[in-house]
């Protein structure tokens, strides 16, 4: 069976470069436009991963982060914080918030793809 990753992003052309890599590999994506979208779309299903920006409206990564880890059934889902924002002092706010990766816009889809095989769970 397919794992199942969420790829939040409100770029439309990131969400599809991101989630073409992904089922390339054989995942099962869910999109969402922003942290409230992705909220809205978390309804109890399985997610083996997310995958998140960190700045998007109505909803920040950080904020969805933490809302995500909130909710019993995703508590344990690992994150990806794929963003442009490189401070320590952001990257320190994301792994307080629960992040398990940090990866930097542009990325390369191989690296990407590294840290989503190391962290999605079997």
């Amino acid at each position: 069976m397919a794992k199942t990753i969420m790829v939040v992003d409100d770029s439309a052309s990131l969400r599809q470069v991101v989630g073409i890599a992904l089922r390339g590999a054989g995942y099962d994506v869910i999109e969402g436009c922003d942290g409230r979208d992705a909220l809205a779309k978390l309804t109890g299903q399985k997610v083996h991963l997310i995958i998140s920006d960190v700045n998007m409206p109505n909803m920040d990564g950080i904020t969805f982060l933490k809302a995500v880890k909130q909710m019993p059934a995703y508590k344990f889902t690992p994150v990806i914080m794929l963003t442009t924002e490189s401070a320590e002092g952001k990257k320190a706010e994301g792994q307080a918030a629960g992040a398990k990766a940090w990866v930097v816009k542009p990325f390369r889809p191989e690296v990407m793809l590294g840290a989503v095989q190391k962290l999605v769970l079997p």
